[in-house]
């Protein structure tokens, strides 16, 4: 028995294994409920009573063995069958191809409407996204009961009533009107807040970029022909623009600049309210109280200012027709943006 017991150990010790298949091997013969191991403990019925405790002690200590070497075995081997100590990667073969990501489809938007205006000598200019009210309503000629004060508009700061998510990105035009002296000329693109229910048009949280011209002798003849310059940029040399009055607190005169809708052609759509026609862009001359408010000379200086939204840009250029879609961060609608460029 004692010599049975040796040999099985020195054969256990000896063994070895570099695949999954040679581990189970060594399972099924040493340690499974038909192995070697399962023999002997059945051979102890016929031990002498007084020395049935003497083999039991040297059949447990080989069993451990067997348990420990079985363990030994399963942490050398992989799950792919190789041994670590094999598997060693050679670093002289070149890398692996990994997946990279894209730029957002708003970034991308973003980046070359700042690319189409920088060529035209617009500087870019950044500011707060919380304001108080100077700079994102009195400053811009909001009167004191302006509908865009009222709680339905605006995200106010808890227990301070001056201080707001600011709802546009003219407040950074201000900032730079403050310390600037004309010429002035500079676009302001950012995130925006205003308290809206959301929908495939709508969001409370979306980006815009408002562009500033103040100089000597500006006219409405420069600010149409720069919106020009950026559709057809933008949008390609087919696009149709159209101008209509419009009123703003910060311009006078005033006019909301529309484009032909190129996701249905004219035909009509959700996006375009069946009309043909998308609005891009609000804009106008700076009224001369702002003017003032900034400590610029009306009487000597004049500007033209315009704002847009980035989603709405976006969906136009790149035929989408559910603005949720930019926050959902859904991969199959983000992946097909990872060739456009910017």
């Amino acid at each position: 028995m004692i010599e049975k017991v040796k040999h099985l150990k020195d054969q256990i010790k000896a063994f070895t294994a570099s695949s999954q298949h040679e581990i189970e091997e060594f399972r099924l013969r040493f340690i499974s409920k038909k192995g070697e191991l399962t023999d002997l403990f059945t051979e102890l019925k016929n031990i002498p009573a007084e020395e049935k405790k003497k083999y039991g002690q040297l059949l447990n200590e080989l069993k451990n063995t067997a348990r420990d070497k079985f363990q030994r075995l399963v942490d050398q081997v992989d799950d792919t069958g190789k041994s670590p100590r094999n598997d060693i990667p050679d670093i002289t073969l070149p890398p692996s191809a990994e997946e990279i990501g894209s730029v957002h489809p708003i970034t991308s938007t973003r980046n070359k409407i700042v690319s189409i205006f920088e060529k035209i000598g617009f500087n870019i200019s950044e500011g707060p996204e919380i304001e108080d009210d100077w700079h994102n309503f009195t400053a811009l000629n909001f009167p004191p009961n302006h509908p865009a004060r009222e709680m339905q508009d605006t995200f106010f700061i808890e227990k301070e009533p001056d201080i707001a998510l600011r709802t546009h990105t003219s407040s950074v035009q201000v900032r730079i009107m403050e310390r600037q002296q004309p010429p002035i000329r500079t676009l302001s693109p950012g995130r925006v807040f205003r308290n809206e229910a959301i929908s495939a048009r709508a969001h409370c949280v979306f980006h815009q970029v408002e562009g500033l011209y103040v100089d000597k002798h500006v006219s409405f003849v420069d600010l149409k022909q720069t919106i020009y310059h950026f559709v057809k940029e933008m949008f390609g040399k087919d696009t149709k623009i159209r101008f209509r009055p419009s009123y703003f607190p910060f311009t006078e005169p005033s006019a909301e600049v529309d484009i032909s809708c190129n996701i249905c052609k004219g035909k009509g759509c959700n996006i375009c309210k069946h009309s043909g026609w998308v609005e891009i862009a609000g804009s106008g001359m700076v009224d001369p109280n702002v003017l003032k408010n900034c400590n610029i000379d009306p009487e000597e200086f004049t500007g033209f200012a315009f704002g847009m939204g980035i989603e709405r840009i976006t969906m136009l250029k790149y035929q989408i027709s559910d603005l949720r879609l930019f926050t959902e961060n859904d991969l199959r609608f983000l992946k097909q943006f990872r060739h456009t460029g910017f």
